[in-house]
């Protein structure tokens, strides 16, 4: 971290002047025993929805982040490059400085209000997981949640977060009179490996417990099984426990795809895949040489073995929860459509 001589609190104390972070709306920086190793900054944010370039090819036009920064920890997420623009680490700062926005449900219900407000849908969980553990902490989602309903906005949620079965009556109730898409992002049912690349996410039977609990609701629910990992999870038996873990939860759709490694993200998980698995090296760096994505051979491969065991297990492609919904809109599975990625897969959501 690069931020020496700020002041922090601890949560137990009145809290101390404010930090000297370059965070504008910046209230405090927080620590508490109950999330040993994080530091949370909070800061009162101006605005919370953020448009999406109309260039983009994302089939939303806006997204909320209530967080920056992500416990979760996946060592391979793309959103960790967006932490280097607060001058912090996309590696351990990025897992542990964590900035959160809470006046975020009251700023939303203000801008929901606006008269030139469209009811557009907004997305959650594009960029950092809105259910982490800091939800437990601040509880930011349940006025979100209320706010995008009561405004007639449709909305979608994509986490690994256990948490949000917290919210289910809640999102039952919104999806009466809004659509309301869920997802769940899951790659993996191998608990060891996914205690070693995930160390902060519920473990796979838990997230597929809550697949289960919201199709249970009456709500539905996509997932993202992404990324696959090369030489990791690519495999026959690999694919074949994951969509039928997915089928007998009872996913409405599946999108799945390949590992791409972004700038920032990129290091990590390289870092990551040398202490773990170091003879895969060399064969990562020939995989992704070209960039951030596998070569298209491997994507090619890679989609063909999916298609067979998501039709093997039932599934439907597309995990359906990023849809640009009317307010009166009921979710259905539908394939997302990737930002500027290359055409034969879909990019990798973030968690993320």
């Amino acid at each position: 971290m690069r931020w020496e001589g700020q002041k922090i609190t601890d949560d137990d104390e009145v809290p101390a002047a404010p930090a000297l972070l370059p965070l504008a709306g910046l209230v405090r920086t927080v620590r508490t025993p109950d999330f040993a190793g994080i530091t949370f900054h909070e800061v009162a944010a101006k605005s919370v929805l953020n448009r999406v370039p109309p260039t983009s090819s994302m089939p939303f036009s806006w997204t909320i982040n209530p967080f920056r920064g992500c416990s979760h920890a996946c060592v391979y997420c793309f959103a960790r490059k967006t932490h280097s623009y607060l001058n912090l680490d996309t590696g351990l700062d990025f897992d542990a400085q964590l900035v959160v926005k809470i006046n975020a449900a009251e700023v939303l219900v203000r801008e929901l209000g606006r008269p030139s407000w469209a009811r557009e849908h907004v997305a959650l969980g594009t960029n950092t997981d809105p259910y982490q553990r800091a939800e437990g902490r601040y509880r930011l989602m349940p006025g979100i949640i209320s706010a995008l309903a009561d405004s007639g906005t449709p909305f979608s949620i994509l986490t690994k977060g256990t948490l949000l079965a917290r919210d289910i009556p809640l999102l039952k109730a919104a999806s009466h009179s809004v659509g309301v898409g869920m997802g769940i992002s899951l790659a993996l049912v191998d608990p060891v490996l996914a205690e070693a690349i995930e160390p902060g996410t519920p473990a796979p039977k838990a997230r597929l417990a809550l697949v289960s609990r919201l199709r249970e609701a009456g709500l539905p629910c996509g997932v993202m099984a992404m990324p696959i990992l090369p030489w990791l999870t690519d495999g026959d038996d690999s694919l074949d426990q994951l969509f039928g873990a997915l089928a007998g939860a009872g996913a409405t759709g599946v999108t799945a795809g390949p590992l791409h490694l972004r700038p920032g993200s990129r290091e990590w998980f390289m870092q990551w895949l040398a202490a773990h698995h170091p003879q895969l090296v060399p064969r990562y760096e020939e995989l992704y040489r070209g960039g951030s994505y596998a070569s298209k051979e491997y994507r090619d491969w890679l989609s063909g073995r999916i298609r067979i065991f998501r039709r093997k297990h039932g599934l439907v492609a597309g995990a359906g929860f990023f849809r640009n919904l009317s307010a009166d809109a009921q979710p259905g599975p539908t394939a997302a459509v990737p930002p500027t990625a290359p055409t034969s897969e879909p990019v990798q959501a973030a968690l993320f």
